[in-house]
């Protein structure tokens, strides 16, 4: 591609952004390690959690202005809490099964509440292509956003079925990305040279508990396994030119509490994500010489 790259690879960089909740942290110290290599992305895909970050680094936020204000807002657990408490959803509940999801979460608002202040209303103001990974409801098939409103984009991009409200979009719904594609680099072909892919889902750790999964448990973990499967598939069939996988397996996709455990293991992905840029670069010369 004859596109203008400002890093000293040489060549154009894009970048896709997982789902896999609390574990997603980690994208954030990715985004710090391409900070620090010069490497400013020309296209940013996202699902869930990779859409929250994305959406945020897109709308122009340093890896490290992102890292410390995640560390701000999960250094005191009492106000994280009350953050949590405030996004949920409010209305008043109409029928039984209203009363079985109390802790349902309103996505915008917790967007409001866990974004930095200054993330632009619309796609069209970011300062990165940015595209946001959902499912559609009613037609049940993957729908990426691109442009209009920014937030109902990444607040249905992030909808886990059972805990965040779907988002109303035109005459359906959006829920979770990572029900259909967990991990989005496809849809960054053709729009750059090298394509970065950051994989967070987390696979199983292997380790039994002595009782049995909670329901909501069940819910959470029970998504967790759709998306490793497609990611799986995904990979076997046509894997990006980089992938990084953080070590974030022994962690949950609530557990924002281990933030600074999720921030290390990405930390120790930098080499990883140099070392992989260098290759890429390499093979790319290598076929512009043959």
């Amino acid at each position: 591609m004859e596109q203008k790259t400002g890093n000293a690879f040489g060549f154009s960089v894009a970048v896709a952004l997982g789902g896999g909740g609390a574990r997603g942290l980690a994208h954030i110290a990715v985004l710090e390690a391409l900070d620090e290599l010069g490497v400013r992305p020309c296209a940013i895909a996202g699902t869930s959690i990779g859409a929250i970050v994305g959406a945020a680094y897109a709308a122009g936020f340093s890896g490290a202005e992102m890292r410390a204000h995640a560390e701000e807002l999960f250094r005191n657990r009492m106000r994280l809490a009350r953050r949590l408490l405030r996004s949920r959803a409010r209305r008043r509940a109409r029928t039984f099964s209203d009363f079985a999801h109390p802790a349902l979460v309103d996505a915008e608002r917790f967007l409001d509440a866990f974004w930095p202040q200054g993330v632009p209303a619309s796609f069209e103001e970011l300062t990165i292509p940015f595209f946001a990974v959902a499912t559609d409801f009613r037609l049940r098939r993957e729908v990426v956003l691109s442009s209009g409103p920014l937030r109902p984009a990444v607040a249905g991009s992030m909808a886990i079925p059972g805990l965040v409200r779907p988002v109303a979009h035109g005459d359906s719904y959006l829920l979770d990305g990572g029900l259909v594609n967990p991990l989005p680099y496809n849809h960054l072909v053709g729009r750059a040279d090298i394509i970065v892919a950051v994989d967070v889902s987390g696979s199983s750790n292997g380790r039994a508990r002595g009782r049995p999964p909670s329901p909501f448990e069940t819910i959470i973990v029970a998504s967790q396994i759709m998306m490793n499967a497609i990611s799986a598939r995904m990979l076997a069939e046509q894997p990006p030119d980089v992938l990084v996988s953080p070590a974030v397996t022994q962690y949950l996709a609530l557990d924002l509490f281990k933030a600074k455990q999720i921030f290390a293991a990405g930390d120790d992905c930098r080499v990883q994500v140099a070392d992989g840029l260098r290759r890429a670069s390499a093979r790319l010369s290598l076929q512009r010489l043959a």
